[in-house]
Protein backbone atom coordinates (compact mmCIF):
# COMPACT_ATOMS: atom_id res chain seq x y z
CA UNK A 1 0.00 0.00 0.00
CA UNK A 2 1.17 3.54 -0.71
CA UNK A 3 2.42 4.61 2.63
CA UNK A 4 0.12 8.03 1.83
CA UNK A 5 -2.44 6.25 1.72
CA UNK A 6 -2.38 5.54 5.65
CA UNK A 7 -2.20 8.94 6.41
CA UNK A 8 -5.31 10.16 4.74
CA UNK A 9 -7.09 12.20 6.66
CA UNK A 10 -11.08 10.68 7.00
CA UNK A 11 -12.62 14.32 8.04
CA UNK A 12 -11.30 15.87 5.07
CA UNK A 13 -12.10 13.38 2.89
CA UNK A 14 -15.66 13.20 3.93
CA UNK A 15 -15.89 17.06 4.13
CA UNK A 16 -15.13 17.46 0.36
CA UNK A 17 -19.02 16.50 -0.42
CA UNK A 18 -19.89 19.94 0.83
CA UNK A 19 -18.85 22.17 -1.69
CA UNK A 20 -21.08 20.01 -4.47
CA UNK A 21 -24.62 21.14 -2.92
CA UNK A 22 -24.15 24.10 0.01
CA UNK A 23 -21.64 26.10 -1.47
CA UNK A 24 -22.55 25.61 -5.31
CA UNK A 25 -25.66 26.89 -4.12
CA UNK A 26 -24.84 29.63 -1.94
CA UNK A 27 -22.32 31.09 -4.18
CA UNK A 28 -25.24 31.49 -7.30
CA UNK A 29 -26.86 33.18 -4.23
CA UNK A 30 -28.96 30.35 -4.12
CA UNK A 31 -30.78 31.05 -0.70
CA UNK A 32 -30.84 35.09 -0.84
CA UNK A 33 -32.89 36.54 -3.01
CA UNK A 34 -34.33 40.64 -2.85
CA UNK A 35 -38.20 41.01 -2.93
CA UNK A 36 -39.62 41.40 -6.97
CA UNK A 37 -41.01 44.46 -8.42
CA UNK A 38 -44.99 43.86 -8.25
CA UNK A 39 -47.12 41.60 -10.54
CA UNK A 40 -47.83 44.13 -12.70
CA UNK A 41 -44.76 45.31 -13.76
CA UNK A 42 -44.55 48.23 -11.82
CA UNK A 43 -40.52 49.27 -10.59
CA UNK A 44 -40.19 49.99 -6.94
CA UNK A 45 -39.61 53.90 -6.26
CA UNK A 46 -38.10 53.32 -2.87
CA UNK A 47 -35.40 50.70 -1.61
CA UNK A 48 -36.72 47.48 -0.19
CA UNK A 49 -34.84 46.10 3.03
CA UNK A 50 -35.61 42.52 4.16
CA UNK A 51 -33.88 40.28 6.66
CA UNK A 52 -34.31 36.56 7.19
CA UNK A 53 -33.28 33.73 9.03
CA UNK A 54 -31.72 30.55 7.93
CA UNK A 55 -32.70 27.72 9.06
CA UNK A 56 -31.88 23.80 8.88
CA UNK A 57 -33.94 20.74 10.58
CA UNK A 58 -35.86 23.81 12.25
CA UNK A 59 -32.87 25.01 14.04
CA UNK A 60 -31.69 28.71 13.05
CA UNK A 61 -27.95 28.30 11.45
CA UNK A 62 -27.53 31.82 10.26
CA UNK A 63 -29.32 34.66 8.76
CA UNK A 64 -29.43 36.87 5.40
CA UNK A 65 -29.56 39.95 4.55
CA UNK A 66 -30.64 41.99 1.30
CA UNK A 67 -31.52 45.80 -0.54
CA UNK A 68 -32.40 46.50 -3.75
CA UNK A 69 -33.42 50.21 -4.54
CA UNK A 70 -33.12 52.27 -7.72
CA UNK A 71 -30.12 53.57 -9.15
CA UNK A 72 -29.47 55.93 -12.05
CA UNK A 73 -28.42 52.88 -14.33
CA UNK A 74 -31.16 51.00 -12.65
CA UNK A 75 -31.03 49.42 -9.76
CA UNK A 76 -28.63 48.29 -6.97
CA UNK A 77 -28.69 44.87 -5.67
CA UNK A 78 -26.92 44.57 -1.78
CA UNK A 79 -27.17 41.15 -0.13
CA UNK A 80 -25.10 39.24 2.59
CA UNK A 81 -25.68 35.69 3.84
CA UNK A 82 -23.93 34.23 7.23
CA UNK A 83 -24.37 30.73 8.54
CA UNK A 84 -22.18 27.95 10.56
CA UNK A 85 -21.78 24.69 9.03
CA UNK A 86 -21.20 21.67 10.75
CA UNK A 87 -18.47 19.35 8.35
CA UNK A 88 -17.20 15.90 10.51
CA UNK A 89 -17.64 18.03 13.32
CA UNK A 90 -15.98 21.11 12.87
CA UNK A 91 -18.33 24.13 12.72
CA UNK A 92 -16.53 26.74 10.22
CA UNK A 93 -18.28 29.98 9.63
CA UNK A 94 -18.85 31.48 5.95
CA UNK A 95 -19.99 34.95 5.10
CA UNK A 96 -20.97 36.03 1.35
CA UNK A 97 -21.10 39.27 -0.41
CA UNK A 98 -22.79 40.63 -3.60
CA UNK A 99 -22.84 43.77 -4.75
CA UNK A 100 -24.45 44.23 -8.61
CA UNK A 101 -25.88 47.28 -10.83
CA UNK A 102 -28.75 46.29 -12.33
CA UNK A 103 -30.36 47.58 -15.68
CA UNK A 104 -34.16 48.58 -15.68
CA UNK A 105 -35.11 44.96 -17.01
CA UNK A 106 -33.05 43.41 -13.90
CA UNK A 107 -29.80 41.89 -15.76
CA UNK A 108 -26.46 41.77 -14.97
CA UNK A 109 -24.37 45.33 -15.59
CA UNK A 110 -21.66 44.79 -13.12
CA UNK A 111 -20.90 42.81 -9.75
CA UNK A 112 -18.71 41.87 -6.92
CA UNK A 113 -18.57 38.80 -5.33
CA UNK A 114 -16.99 38.06 -1.90
CA UNK A 115 -16.76 34.59 0.28
CA UNK A 116 -14.88 34.52 3.65
CA UNK A 117 -14.27 30.94 5.32
CA UNK A 118 -11.72 30.88 8.04
CA UNK A 119 -8.54 31.56 6.62
CA UNK A 120 -10.25 31.63 2.99
CA UNK A 121 -10.77 34.60 1.16
CA UNK A 122 -12.24 34.89 -2.56
CA UNK A 123 -13.51 37.69 -4.22
CA UNK A 124 -14.73 37.93 -7.87
CA UNK A 125 -15.69 41.24 -10.19
CA UNK A 126 -17.27 41.88 -13.40
CA UNK A 127 -18.83 43.59 -15.70
CA UNK A 128 -21.16 43.26 -19.40
CA UNK A 129 -20.53 45.45 -22.20
CA UNK A 130 -22.64 44.41 -25.35
CA UNK A 131 -22.16 40.08 -25.69
CA UNK A 132 -18.51 40.58 -23.95
CA UNK A 133 -18.25 39.42 -19.94
CA UNK A 134 -15.37 40.39 -18.44
CA UNK A 135 -14.55 39.07 -14.92
CA UNK A 136 -12.18 38.70 -12.19
CA UNK A 137 -11.74 35.81 -10.23
CA UNK A 138 -8.93 35.44 -7.88
CA UNK A 139 -5.30 37.32 -9.42
CA UNK A 140 -6.78 36.10 -13.52
CA UNK A 141 -8.99 38.00 -15.80
CA UNK A 142 -11.44 36.04 -18.36
CA UNK A 143 -13.47 37.43 -20.88
CA UNK A 144 -16.32 35.75 -22.69
CA UNK A 145 -18.85 36.16 -25.43
CA UNK A 146 -22.08 35.64 -23.85
CA UNK A 147 -25.87 36.30 -25.19
CA UNK A 148 -27.33 38.91 -22.77
CA UNK A 149 -29.46 39.15 -21.27
CA UNK A 150 -27.78 37.74 -17.83
CA UNK A 151 -29.35 37.65 -14.47
CA UNK A 152 -27.86 37.04 -10.96
CA UNK A 153 -29.75 34.26 -9.27
CA UNK A 154 -30.57 36.79 -6.95
CA UNK A 155 -32.66 39.06 -9.92
CA UNK A 156 -34.20 36.19 -10.98
CA UNK A 157 -37.73 36.51 -8.98
CA UNK A 158 -37.77 40.37 -9.40
CA UNK A 159 -36.98 39.47 -13.60
CA UNK A 160 -40.19 36.95 -13.01
CA UNK A 161 -42.41 39.10 -11.24
CA UNK A 162 -41.97 41.67 -13.87
CA UNK A 163 -44.05 39.81 -15.92
CA UNK A 164 -47.06 38.72 -13.44
CA UNK A 165 -46.94 35.54 -11.07
CA UNK A 166 -49.93 34.28 -13.15
CA UNK A 167 -51.36 30.64 -12.13
CA UNK A 168 -49.16 27.95 -13.84
CA UNK A 169 -47.28 30.57 -16.02
CA UNK A 170 -43.23 29.43 -16.70
CA UNK A 171 -40.38 31.62 -16.67
CA UNK A 172 -37.03 30.61 -18.24
CA UNK A 173 -34.02 32.97 -17.15
CA UNK A 174 -30.60 32.46 -18.00
CA UNK A 175 -28.31 32.94 -14.43
CA UNK A 176 -24.90 33.56 -14.20
CA UNK A 177 -22.92 32.51 -11.57
CA UNK A 178 -19.69 35.18 -10.81
CA UNK A 179 -17.56 31.73 -9.04
CA UNK A 180 -17.06 29.46 -11.68
CA UNK A 181 -18.29 31.85 -14.54
CA UNK A 182 -21.00 29.36 -15.26
CA UNK A 183 -24.24 30.11 -17.26
CA UNK A 184 -27.13 27.63 -16.44
CA UNK A 185 -31.34 28.11 -17.41
CA UNK A 186 -33.03 28.10 -14.51
CA UNK A 187 -37.30 27.64 -14.71
CA UNK A 188 -39.67 29.50 -12.12
CA UNK A 189 -42.96 27.73 -12.21
CA UNK A 190 -46.18 29.51 -10.36
CA UNK A 191 -47.91 26.54 -8.62
CA UNK A 192 -50.29 28.49 -7.60
CA UNK A 193 -52.35 30.80 -4.22
CA UNK A 194 -51.22 29.42 -0.37
CA UNK A 195 -51.31 31.39 3.05
CA UNK A 196 -48.24 31.14 5.24
CA UNK A 197 -48.25 32.31 8.60
CA UNK A 198 -45.79 34.86 8.73
CA UNK A 199 -45.34 36.62 12.38
CA UNK A 200 -48.17 34.60 13.23
CA UNK A 201 -50.53 35.74 10.84
CA UNK A 202 -51.62 34.47 7.71
CA UNK A 203 -50.33 35.79 4.92
CA UNK A 204 -51.54 35.44 1.01
CA UNK A 205 -48.63 34.18 -1.39
CA UNK A 206 -47.76 33.23 -4.55
CA UNK A 207 -46.14 29.20 -4.10
CA UNK A 208 -43.07 29.22 -7.19
CA UNK A 209 -41.16 26.28 -7.68
CA UNK A 210 -37.73 27.16 -9.12
CA UNK A 211 -35.91 24.05 -10.91
CA UNK A 212 -32.09 24.36 -11.32
CA UNK A 213 -29.74 21.79 -12.86
CA UNK A 214 -32.09 19.23 -11.53
CA UNK A 215 -32.61 20.78 -7.37
CA UNK A 216 -35.72 22.52 -7.01
CA UNK A 217 -36.28 24.98 -4.76
CA UNK A 218 -39.60 26.60 -3.23
CA UNK A 219 -40.20 30.50 -2.54
CA UNK A 220 -43.56 31.98 -1.52
CA UNK A 221 -43.85 35.91 -2.51
CA UNK A 222 -46.73 38.00 -1.23
CA UNK A 223 -48.95 39.69 -4.66
CA UNK A 224 -47.32 43.28 -3.67
CA UNK A 225 -43.56 41.12 -4.48
CA UNK A 226 -42.25 40.50 -1.02
CA UNK A 227 -40.50 36.75 -0.60
CA UNK A 228 -41.38 35.39 2.65
CA UNK A 229 -40.00 31.72 2.90
CA UNK A 230 -37.73 29.77 0.76
CA UNK A 231 -36.85 26.04 1.27
CA UNK A 232 -33.85 24.30 -0.38
CA UNK A 233 -31.76 21.64 -0.24
CA UNK A 234 -31.34 19.24 2.78
CA UNK A 235 -34.42 20.67 4.87
CA UNK A 236 -32.47 24.58 4.53
CA UNK A 237 -35.50 27.01 5.22
CA UNK A 238 -35.41 31.07 4.93
CA UNK A 239 -38.04 32.74 6.79
CA UNK A 240 -38.71 36.57 6.74
CA UNK A 241 -38.43 38.08 10.57
CA UNK A 242 -37.49 40.67 12.06
CA UNK A 243 -34.10 42.35 11.93
CA UNK A 244 -33.26 41.50 15.82
CA UNK A 245 -34.17 37.94 15.31
CA UNK A 246 -32.23 37.64 12.11
CA UNK A 247 -29.67 38.85 13.74
CA UNK A 248 -30.17 37.15 17.42
CA UNK A 249 -30.03 33.66 14.86
CA UNK A 250 -26.03 34.62 14.75
CA UNK A 251 -25.89 33.70 18.19
CA UNK A 252 -27.65 29.90 17.45
CA UNK A 253 -26.44 26.50 16.65
CA UNK A 254 -24.59 24.95 13.44
CA UNK A 255 -26.33 22.82 11.15
CA UNK A 256 -26.22 19.28 11.20
CA UNK A 257 -23.09 17.11 10.02
CA UNK A 258 -24.05 18.25 6.18
CA UNK A 259 -21.49 15.59 4.78
CA UNK A 260 -23.32 12.52 6.60
CA UNK A 261 -26.35 13.33 5.05
CA UNK A 262 -25.28 14.06 1.49
CA UNK A 263 -23.24 10.52 1.82
CA UNK A 264 -24.35 7.49 0.22
CA UNK A 265 -24.91 4.16 2.44
CA UNK A 266 -22.56 1.30 0.97
CA UNK A 267 -25.20 -1.79 1.06
CA UNK A 268 -22.06 -3.85 2.14
CA UNK A 269 -18.61 -3.48 3.58
CA UNK A 270 -15.55 -3.17 0.97
CA UNK A 271 -12.81 -3.85 3.51
CA UNK A 272 -10.35 -4.50 0.43
CA UNK A 273 -11.73 -1.04 -1.39
CA UNK A 274 -7.93 0.29 -1.79
CA UNK A 275 -6.63 -2.58 -3.33
CA UNK A 276 -9.40 -3.69 -5.54
CA UNK A 277 -8.88 -4.09 -9.33
CA UNK A 278 -12.45 -4.05 -10.07
CA UNK A 279 -15.45 -2.79 -8.61
CA UNK A 280 -19.25 -2.63 -10.42
CA UNK A 281 -21.98 -0.64 -8.71
CA UNK A 282 -25.50 0.30 -9.67
CA UNK A 283 -26.07 3.95 -10.22
CA UNK A 284 -29.61 5.26 -10.24
CA UNK A 285 -31.76 8.19 -10.07
CA UNK A 286 -28.59 10.49 -11.55
CA UNK A 287 -29.34 13.84 -13.44
CA UNK A 288 -28.78 13.31 -17.59
CA UNK A 289 -25.39 14.48 -19.17
CA UNK A 290 -22.98 12.81 -15.91
CA UNK A 291 -19.59 11.79 -17.52
CA UNK A 292 -20.25 8.25 -16.50
CA UNK A 293 -18.69 6.38 -19.61
CA UNK A 294 -15.05 6.64 -21.12
CA UNK A 295 -11.76 5.76 -19.88
CA UNK A 296 -11.54 3.37 -16.59
CA UNK A 297 -15.28 3.57 -16.50
CA UNK A 298 -17.88 1.73 -18.53
CA UNK A 299 -21.46 2.38 -18.32
CA UNK A 300 -24.78 0.82 -19.48
CA UNK A 301 -27.56 3.13 -19.68
CA UNK A 302 -30.13 0.26 -20.26
CA UNK A 303 -29.49 -1.57 -16.46
CA UNK A 304 -27.35 1.35 -14.75
CA UNK A 305 -24.67 -0.83 -13.98
CA UNK A 306 -20.74 1.04 -13.78
CA UNK A 307 -17.70 -0.76 -14.23
CA UNK A 308 -14.36 0.42 -13.09
CA UNK A 309 -11.04 -0.76 -14.01
CA UNK A 310 -8.17 -0.20 -11.82
CA UNK A 311 -5.29 1.59 -14.24
CA UNK A 312 -1.65 0.21 -14.31
CA UNK A 313 0.78 3.04 -14.69
CA UNK A 314 3.76 2.30 -17.19
CA UNK A 315 0.90 -0.15 -18.94
CA UNK A 316 -1.82 2.44 -19.90
CA UNK A 317 -4.32 2.31 -22.47
CA UNK A 318 -4.24 4.12 -25.50
CA UNK A 319 -6.71 7.51 -25.46
CA UNK A 320 -7.03 10.41 -27.18
CA UNK A 321 -4.37 12.81 -26.73
CA UNK A 322 -4.56 15.55 -24.18
CA UNK A 323 -6.53 19.45 -25.15
CA UNK A 324 -4.21 21.73 -25.07
CA UNK A 325 -6.34 23.69 -22.18
CA UNK A 326 -5.11 20.89 -20.18
CA UNK A 327 -2.04 22.53 -19.63
CA UNK A 328 -2.84 26.07 -19.55
CA UNK A 329 -4.01 28.06 -16.24
CA UNK A 330 -7.54 28.69 -15.45
CA UNK A 331 -9.19 31.36 -12.80
CA UNK A 332 -8.63 28.59 -10.08
CA UNK A 333 -6.10 26.45 -11.19
CA UNK A 334 -3.26 29.22 -11.32
CA UNK A 335 -0.13 27.07 -13.12
CA UNK A 336 1.57 30.35 -14.56
CA UNK A 337 1.89 31.90 -11.05
CA UNK A 338 5.24 32.53 -9.67
CA UNK A 339 4.20 31.13 -6.43
CA UNK A 340 2.99 28.00 -8.24
CA UNK A 341 6.19 27.75 -10.99
CA UNK A 342 9.28 28.74 -8.29
CA UNK A 343 7.59 25.90 -6.08
CA UNK A 344 7.44 23.34 -8.70
CA UNK A 345 10.60 23.98 -10.20
CA UNK A 346 12.16 23.56 -6.52
CA UNK A 347 11.09 20.13 -6.65
CA UNK A 348 11.83 18.65 -10.41
CA UNK A 349 14.62 18.52 -12.50
CA UNK A 350 14.77 18.73 -15.65
CA UNK A 351 15.36 15.60 -16.36
CA UNK A 352 13.00 13.79 -14.84
CA UNK A 353 10.56 11.51 -16.51
CA UNK A 354 6.42 12.60 -15.89
CA UNK A 355 6.01 10.14 -13.66
CA UNK A 356 9.21 10.92 -11.30
CA UNK A 357 7.47 14.83 -11.54
CA UNK A 358 4.55 13.66 -10.33
CA UNK A 359 5.66 11.53 -7.67
CA UNK A 360 7.56 14.71 -6.30
CA UNK A 361 4.69 17.07 -6.97
CA UNK A 362 2.52 14.48 -4.92
CA UNK A 363 5.05 13.83 -2.11
CA UNK A 364 5.27 17.37 -1.10
CA UNK A 365 1.80 18.12 -1.39
CA UNK A 366 1.44 15.53 0.88
CA UNK A 367 3.54 16.62 3.32
CA UNK A 368 3.03 20.19 3.26
CA UNK A 369 -0.72 20.57 2.64
CA UNK A 370 -2.38 20.03 5.69
CA UNK A 371 -6.06 17.35 5.49
CA UNK A 372 -8.76 19.69 6.95
CA UNK A 373 -11.93 20.87 5.94
CA UNK A 374 -11.80 24.11 4.11
CA UNK A 375 -15.44 25.94 2.98
CA UNK A 376 -14.23 28.10 -0.29
CA UNK A 377 -13.56 28.10 -3.72
CA UNK A 378 -10.39 25.78 -4.37
CA UNK A 379 -7.73 27.75 -5.70
CA UNK A 380 -4.70 26.14 -6.12
CA UNK A 381 -2.48 29.45 -5.25
CA UNK A 382 -4.89 29.78 -1.55
CA UNK A 383 -4.01 26.24 -0.92
CA UNK A 384 -0.50 26.81 -1.66
CA UNK A 385 -0.14 29.80 0.41
CA UNK A 386 -2.27 28.71 3.42
CA UNK A 387 -0.98 24.88 3.43
CA UNK A 388 -4.44 23.18 4.04
CA UNK A 389 -7.76 21.78 2.45
CA UNK A 390 -9.67 18.77 1.68
CA UNK A 391 -10.25 17.11 -1.83
CA UNK A 392 -11.42 20.21 -3.61
CA UNK A 393 -8.10 21.89 -2.37
CA UNK A 394 -5.85 19.06 -3.05
CA UNK A 395 -7.26 18.36 -6.86
CA UNK A 396 -6.84 21.99 -7.75
CA UNK A 397 -3.19 22.38 -5.90
CA UNK A 398 -2.28 19.01 -8.26
CA UNK A 399 -3.62 20.11 -11.46
CA UNK A 400 -1.93 23.30 -11.08
CA UNK A 401 1.35 22.15 -10.28
CA UNK A 402 1.68 19.33 -12.81
CA UNK A 403 0.22 21.67 -15.49
CA UNK A 404 3.09 24.14 -14.30
CA UNK A 405 5.72 20.89 -14.77
CA UNK A 406 4.51 20.28 -18.20
CA UNK A 407 2.00 17.55 -17.72
CA UNK A 408 -1.63 17.78 -18.82
CA UNK A 409 -4.21 17.81 -15.47
CA UNK A 410 -7.76 17.78 -15.42
CA UNK A 411 -10.39 17.53 -12.42
CA UNK A 412 -12.72 15.10 -11.85
CA UNK A 413 -15.11 14.40 -9.31
CA UNK A 414 -17.92 12.42 -7.91
CA UNK A 415 -18.16 9.31 -5.00
CA UNK A 416 -15.38 7.87 -3.19
CA UNK A 417 -15.74 4.99 -0.54
CA UNK A 418 -14.42 5.42 3.12
CA UNK A 419 -15.97 3.89 6.12
CA UNK A 420 -18.90 2.68 4.89
CA UNK A 421 -20.65 5.29 2.90
CA UNK A 422 -19.72 6.63 -0.74
CA UNK A 423 -18.94 10.63 -0.14
CA UNK A 424 -18.77 13.48 -2.75
CA UNK A 425 -15.19 13.72 -3.48
CA UNK A 426 -12.66 15.51 -6.47
CA UNK A 427 -9.37 14.36 -7.38
CA UNK A 428 -7.33 14.46 -10.55
CA UNK A 429 -6.90 12.86 -14.53
CA UNK A 430 -2.67 12.88 -15.29
CA UNK A 431 -1.40 12.48 -18.81
CA UNK A 432 1.49 10.10 -18.07
CA UNK A 433 1.25 8.94 -22.16
CA UNK A 434 -1.87 8.06 -21.23
CA UNK A 435 -4.51 9.28 -18.67
CA UNK A 436 -4.54 7.97 -15.31
CA UNK A 437 -6.22 8.92 -11.83
CA UNK A 438 -4.54 10.42 -9.34
CA UNK A 439 -5.96 10.97 -5.66
CA UNK A 440 -3.42 13.86 -3.80
CA UNK A 441 -5.34 13.60 -0.53
CA UNK A 442 -5.37 10.32 -0.42
CA UNK A 443 -1.67 9.26 -1.63
CA UNK A 444 -2.99 7.15 -4.70
CA UNK A 445 -1.60 6.92 -8.31
CA UNK A 446 -3.64 5.56 -9.37
CA UNK A 447 -6.55 6.20 -7.17
CA UNK A 448 -8.71 3.09 -6.18
CA UNK A 449 -11.69 1.97 -8.09
CA UNK A 450 -13.69 3.39 -5.79
CA UNK A 451 -13.36 6.96 -7.16
CA UNK A 452 -16.50 6.93 -9.17
CA UNK A 453 -16.70 9.38 -11.63
CA UNK A 454 -19.46 11.71 -12.36
CA UNK A 455 -18.28 14.92 -13.74
CA UNK A 456 -15.44 15.83 -15.70
CA UNK A 457 -13.84 19.84 -15.12
CA UNK A 458 -13.67 22.05 -13.39
CA UNK A 459 -15.74 24.28 -10.76
CA UNK A 460 -18.37 25.16 -13.64
CA UNK A 461 -19.01 21.83 -14.65
CA UNK A 462 -19.24 20.54 -11.27
CA UNK A 463 -22.52 22.35 -11.51
CA UNK A 464 -23.86 19.20 -12.79
CA UNK A 465 -23.61 17.56 -9.64
CA UNK A 466 -26.04 19.37 -8.09
CA UNK A 467 -29.36 17.29 -9.70
CA UNK A 468 -27.43 14.12 -7.95
CA UNK A 469 -27.78 15.72 -4.21
CA UNK A 470 -29.98 13.51 -2.10
CA UNK A 471 -31.42 11.92 -5.20
CA UNK A 472 -28.58 9.50 -6.02
CA UNK A 473 -28.69 5.63 -5.15
CA UNK A 474 -25.77 3.15 -5.51
CA UNK A 475 -25.74 -0.47 -5.07
CA UNK A 476 -22.31 -2.20 -5.08
CA UNK A 477 -22.96 -5.63 -7.56
CA UNK A 478 -19.35 -6.80 -7.41
CA UNK A 479 -16.07 -6.33 -6.10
Amino acid sequence: MNPLVRHRSPIALAACGLLFFLLLALRLDWFSRPAPSTPGGQNPSSPHESWMVIEQAGRPIGHAHRRISPSAEGYRLEEASHMRLNTMGVVQAVALATRADLADDLSLKRFTFDLRSGLFNFSAQGSIQGKRLTVTAGQRTTELVVEPPLYLAAAVLPAAGRAGFAPEKVHRIMVFDPATLGRKPLEVRVEGREDLIVAGEAVDTYRLALHFMGVTQKAWVTPEGEVVQEEGLLGIRLRKVSREEALAAAEGAASEDLTRLVALPANRPLPRAREMSRLAVRLSNLPDGLALDGGRQTFDPATQRLTIQRETVGSLAASAPPAPETLLPSPLIEADHPLIRERVLSLIDPTDAPLLRIRKIMDWIATHIEKRPVLSLPSALATLEQGMGDCNEHAALLAAMARAAGIPAQVEAGLVYNEGRFFYHAWNLLWLDGWVTADALMGQLPADVTHIRLVRGEAAEQLDLLGAIGKAALTVLEE
